[in-house]
């Protein structure tokens, strides 16, 4: 059987497994077969038969045996319909795969609440079965037990699904305690230009790590006995890069103080997790943390992320732009507060519940109901910058808003190479955005948006902002290969029909 074919069948059985809900580890049990031999089939590297695929679409109630070559997904909206009801916010996908990857830092068993199905998600899951790591959906597919092996193999790492994933990089906090040299693929995910790992060394050297890139690998090697000296300052005051320091601390057995820290909703969730481990943190929403590391973590740990106010501001604007009115609920307001002070300027109508706690015990949620309003552009650019200033991911949406409001909005998103280009797709639906310069987009309201027939863009949030706006345009869109899109949303087009838009899936046949 071609090499070729060997792959298609492999990729379908995953999807078939991923939509069951299954781990590799579950559907080896039922086929009476290793973890390991699973992986290999879903990754093409095995030849297997028409018997043993028949046996797995029987495992799994798919028919995998007609071998029908699983397409790009794509959707189909018929727009300008009014959005009702209510809808809950789900848990933070920058949260969940950062806790997935602190997972590593656990000898015991890690069971994270209500964890978002979501792409990236079954990246760091495939990933993190490929290395030995246990783990399978409990209660009904809704919660994720996550049990580490003894011993890490990280020669059958799966690279394939580590390069469709930048969280990957935050592998690096946690094995830098566990194994003396490692490799792991370059880190990919969206297309948002040039992202240096730099500041991510230069906080991990101070543990001993030392990397080299050399063919789309790094390679790393840790020197033991090193450990920070003085306090670590980041030189970006990134997400990601203040958990890796923290990965990096928890286990360091000694005070670690980091500046410059990131204090953003998903950092905020790690050091929760954290002290759930058993390791202290001082400081949890400043830009100065101060752990107190432990050397050897072994702890039955139940922990739930909060959820995502970058989803929170994604259905605050599919509200606005289709000028409905929606009750959005599980808003957590302290990282969205900046955001609604903004709109509130601008003539948003909208009423907000009291707050009360989330599972996690320390985040503080709203109930948001959005109305529809006569919105002016504001005087000030809108633009991002760290917590608690406006959040980067939700600087697209304003995109949309803008072009719903009266008058021109000046966007500033100077974080990113190129996503603010991407902002300009919306003149295919009708909109009226110019792009001054990579980072700068003139948007001009109010907009008639139009139906329009278009590929994805290839980032996160844009790609939303597209969607969006094909729900607000009278007629049908398609909006073609949303793998993006599923990379952070969880079955996003059904919830949204949920509350009244009309998003069909469909793939090519």
């Amino acid at each position: 059987m071609a090499d070729d074919y060997l792959v298609r069948i492999g990729k379908l059985i995953r999807d078939a497994r991923q939509h069951r809900g299954w781990t590799q580890s579950q559907l080896a049990d039922a086929l009476g077969t290793s973890q390991s031999a699973v992986n290999r089939i879903e990754r093409g590297n095995q030849n297997i038969s028409l018997e043993m695929i028949a046996r797995i679409g029987e495992a799994l109630d798919s028919e995998i045996v007609s071998l029908g070559y699983a397409g790009p997904m794509h959707l189909r909206v018929v727009g300008g319909r009014r959005l009702s009801g209510s809808i809950d916010v789900k848990t933070s996908k920058n949260a969940c795969v950062a806790l997935l990857c602190a997972s590593l830092l656990n000898k015991g068993r890690t069971v994270l609440r209500r964890v978002a199905r979501i792409e990236e998600v079954y990246r760091l899951l495939e990933v993190l079965n490929s290395i030995g790591v246990r783990t399978r959906w409990i209660n009904d597919g809704v919660d994720l037990e996550i049990v580490p092996p003894a011993r890490l193999d990280m020669d059958a790492i799966d690279a394939e699904a580590a390069v469709r994933t930048r969280s990957i990089i935050m592998f690096l906090g946690p094995l830098l305690h566990r194994l003396d040299q490692f490799r792991l693929p370059y880190a990919g995910g969206c297309d948002l230009g040039t992202r240096t790992i730099e500041p991510h060394m230069i906080a991990l050297r101070r543990f001993g790590l030392d990397i080299t890139a050399t063919e789309g690998i790094y390679h790393a090697k840790v020197e033991a006995g090193v450990a920070p000296d003085r306090p670590i300052v980041l030189t970006e005051r990134g997400d990601t890069v203040t958990e890796n320091a923290l990965l990096a601390a928890a286990r360091h057995d000694g005070v670690t103080v980091i500046r410059n820290a990131s204090s953003n909703y998903m950092v905020q969730d790690l050091c929760f997790f954290l002290e759930a481990l058993g390791v202290k943190v001082e400081g949890i929403g400043t830009t100065t943390l101060t752990v107190h590391g432990v050397p050897v973590i072994d702890a039955d740990v139940d922990y739930s992320p909060s959820e995502d106010p970058v989803e929170a501001m994604s259905l605050l604007a599919a509200a606005v732009v289709t000028e409905s009115e929606l009750t959005i609920r599980r808003v957590p307001i302290e990282f969205m507060e900046i955001e609604l002070a903004v709109l509130e300027e601008m003539g948003l109508d909208h009423d907000r519940s009291a707050e009360y706690v989330a599972d996690n015990g320390r985040t503080r949620l709203v109930d948001l109901t959005v109305r529809p309003s006569k919105l002016e552009a504001p005087i000030d650019k809108i633009h991002p910058m760290p917590f608690p200033g406006l959040n980067i991911d939700n600087v697209p949406f304003f995109a949309a808003i803008a072009a719903s409001a009266q008058g021109k909005t000046l966007i500033h998103d100077w974080v990113y190479d190129n996503r603010a280009i991407y902002l300009t797709d919306l003149n295919r639906l009708g909109g009226r955005l110019q792009l001054l310069d990579p980072h700068r987009v003139l948007v001009e309201g109010p907009t008639r948006w139009r139906a329009a027939e278009m590929m994805c863009p290839p980032a996160l949030r844009p790609a939303v902002v597209v969607l969006l706006a094909m729900m607000a345009a009278e007629g049908t869109s398609v909006l073609r290969n949303v793998y993006v899109i599923n990379r952070g949303y969880e079955e996003l087009a059904e919830r949204l029909n949920s509350v009244g838009a009309q998003i069909e899936i469909f793939r090519d046949i």
